[in-house]
């Protein structure tokens, strides 16, 4: 999971302490109640995401969505939610008869978020890796991502047709923080690591304005920049970073009470390579500019 800072941290569990005196003094509370209710009889997916991160999910300010659905309301906020991830939460809970909390939350306290029960799961574009596993549960995989190179079309990369037309350029190569990519930037032949940044948007612009030659993130997030960054292209093939790719929901670790019921879910729904690819399209589509 990505790190977060032991100012963060140290907030997060005061204000923790805090809401547990509160139940206490009240002498309970509905929360409080809620909690030892199962899933299947509270019936509210509860889901966190960054609603930052398109096609994955964004923040709108209608319900309104191009493709007829409509956002969901973020908890706590006058704004709405939709993309993927949203879309998954939602057929998930339409095939339980449940319905659907969306919380937004900062990707780098996503996680202690979760295990402070301010929600139940992370559908969020999170991929599965033997770290995360240490501290958390995954369902069965709800997104199969490829990994892509987008560069300025203008510059002496955009021509390569493969990874050897990059080697020996020492291509300078940024991605998202505390992400997979990281670690993958040294399988694009002697390409250069430079900063990394918080939000995809930030590592796009590095990119238009020649602070990098280019960016490695999932091909969706790569095609959703095109639609505001019209300088730039996604060179022509893609990088097999592992379990990188796989995209999973995360709940709480011993969680499986929930995670059984999503990977039913799934399953029920025969969810599969040809259902995910046509939804991200769709999401893709129905993407506001402003995304």
């Amino acid at each position: 999971m990505r790190k977060m800072s032991l100012k963060r941290i140290t907030a997060a569990a005061l204000a923790g302490m805090m809401a547990v005196g509160m139940f206490t003094a009240c002498g309970g509370s509905e929360e409080s109640e809620s909690a030892d209710l199962s899933y299947a009889e509270k019936k509210v997916l509860r889901v966190g995401m960054e609603c930052a991160y398109a096609p994955f999910n964004w923040t709108q300010e209608t319900t309104e969505v191009s493709n007829g659905d409509t956002a969901l309301p973020i908890y706590g906020q006058n704004t709405y939610a939709y993309g993927y991830d949203v879309m998954m939460a939602k057929k998930i809970a339409d095939h339980l008869g449940w319905d659907v909390e969306i919380h937004k939350v900062e990707w780098d306290s996503i996680g202690m978020s979760l295990d402070v029960n301010e929600y139940d799961c992370i559908i969020g574009g999170m991929s599965w890796n033997e770290e995360r596993e240490a501290s958390y549960d995954f369902s069965n995989t709800y997104y199969n991502r490829a990994t892509s190179i987008t560069v300025r079309k203008d510059s002496d990369y955009a021509s390569a047709q493969s990874l050897d037309d990059l080697a020996g350029k020492g291509i300078t190569v940024t991605t998202q923080l505390a992400t997979a990519w990281i670690d993958h930037i040294s399988d694009i032949p002697d390409a250069v690591a430079v900063v990394n940044y918080a939000t995809t948007s930030e590592c796009f612009m590095a990119v238009s304005n020649g602070v990098a030659d280019a960016c490695m993130i999932d091909t969706p997030t790569s095609e959703s920049a095109l639609l505001t960054n019209d300088d730039l292209v996604i060179l022509p093939f893609s990088i097999d970073i592992g379990d990188g790719s796989n995209c999973c929901i995360a709940v709480r670790e011993g969680d499986s009470e929930l995670q059984g019921i999503i990977n039913d879910a799934l399953e029920a729904i025969n969810w599969n390579e040809d259902e995910m690819n046509a939804m991200m399209s769709e999401a893709v589509a129905c993407q506001p500019a402003a995304n």
